[in-house]
Order: structure tokens, then sequence, then C-alpha cells
């Protein structure tokens, strides 16, 4: 069974449902034959590569609330992922356009180290005090190789603004074409979808139902029909 998340690493409820996702799937038992695929979904992608502030303004601006909403919003993000036993920085963090990270992902994606990738950027920008916005590529070729990728493969992607890029539009239209409007977003072998940062229960409710009415193979025709096996392939007799 395959399931996609769509996410943003500026995204804290991304950030927080993936602690609840993995609580319900280290439970599930299944899991060993769960793919998990992550896609990409910005949540600010008019936003300029170089254009960083810090979070409590983009909250303001963004949302018409004051920087007492803002704040208390940021102080029950943090409440909600220690619960999860997540650190989370409620003061300091700042902003910015995450379109690198995705096609990074990608990259990371196609050697088999994309979990791990997207789980040090998500540390690095809710639990860090250095920024991921700020530092430039360096940042985050230095954070490519903690997760276990090439430092210098990664500094060519991000060196060249086509690499990948395309894989990350591709992953936005889809999550438009599936409904998405906001994320996380979760897709169960393209059967069942899951909205939001939703309990660790939700999860296992709908990994189950997904793993339960999963359709088995059926075959039309003949099974004893001339075909290549383990043993090779039997030659036709005639006459």
């Amino acid at each position: 069974m395959r399931v996609e998340i769509w996410s943003d690493i500026a995204c804290p409820w991304c950030y927080v449902g993936k602690a609840r996702f993995e609580k319900a799937l280290a439970a599930f038992p299944h899991r060993d034959e769960v793919e998990v695929v992550h896609r990409s979904f910005e949540l600010d992608p008019g936003r300029a590569k170089g254009d960083v502030q810090p979070v409590i303004t983009m909250l303001t601006r963004k949302y018409g609330m004051s920087e007492a909403q803002a704040q208390a919003g940021e102080d029950n993000l943090g409440a909600q992922a220690a619960a999860e036993g997540l650190d989370y920085r409620t003061r300091g963090r700042d902003h910015g356009n995450t379109f690198d990270m995705h096609r990074l992902l990608h990259f990371a994606k196609e050697h088999g180290r994309q979990d791990a990738l997207i789980q040090v950027l998500y540390r690095a920008n809710f639990a860090e005090e250095r920024s991921v916005f700020s530092e430039g590529d360096e940042r985050l070729v230095e954070l490519a190789a903690e997760a276990g990728l090439d430092a210098g493969a990664a500094r060519a992607v991000l060196a060249d603004p086509d690499a990948y890029a395309e894989e990350v539009r591709a992953d936005e239209r889809e999550a438009a074409q599936l409904g998405a409007t906001g994320v996380p977003f979760f897709v169960l072998d393209r059967t069942y979808g899951v909205s939001g940062a939703q309990p660790a229960e939700v999860f296992t409710q709908a990994l189950t139902q997904a793993w339960g009415e999963r359709s088995p193979l059926r075959l039309v025709g003949q099974e004893d029909t001339d075909a290549c096996g383990p043993d090779g392939c039997a030659v036709p007799r005639h006459g």
C-alpha cells in the first residue's frame, strides 16, 4: 500500500501531522508493506527566494491578526508539538520560500533518502536557531549531507534552477486535481484522503480501512495458457 503525503517545510501542522501519522504507522500490523512518498506543496509559492521575514510578521500581514494573536498561535503549536515529542521554537523563527527544499526532496527520493531529508528540514526549521531560509544554499547543502546525501550533488541541484523543478510543479498540479486546498494532505492508495494533522487514531482507522479494501488481482481467461515462468518457457509441440 502506498501513502502519499503532500506537505511543506514551512507548515507547522505538517511537522506535527507527520509525527502523528508515524505513530499510527508504527503500530500498524502491515507497516512493512506500506510505502510512504512525500509530495510537494508550497504554502507561499509567490514569495521571492530572498524574501525572508519573521514568522510573527508573516502571520500578522497574511491573516490580519495582531502580534499577540499570532504569538498565541505559535505557543499553541509549541504545545501540540511537545505532546508528540517534538521540539518547537515558539519565538525567533523566520519564514521564506521553500521551492529549493522541495527540489532537494525530489533529488533525495531518487537516492532513497527522502524521509530522512524531510525530517532533517523540519527539525532545522522548527527546532533549531539557525535559519533554513536566510543562510543561502550552503545551509541546505549541509542539511542534505546530514540526511545522507552527497554534498556536491546536492549543491549541483541547487545551482541549477531547473533541476527537479518540473517534479515539484507536477506534485502541486496533482494536489489541485485531488482537491487538496491545504496541507498536510494524506492519500492512501489513491482511495482515501486524510486532510490535516489528525489524531493518530484517525490515521490508524484510515490505514486499516484502506488495507482491508485493497482489491486483489483478478485473472481473466484460462490459467493454463502458454506463458514463461521460473523454469523457462514451454515450447509448443506440433505434429
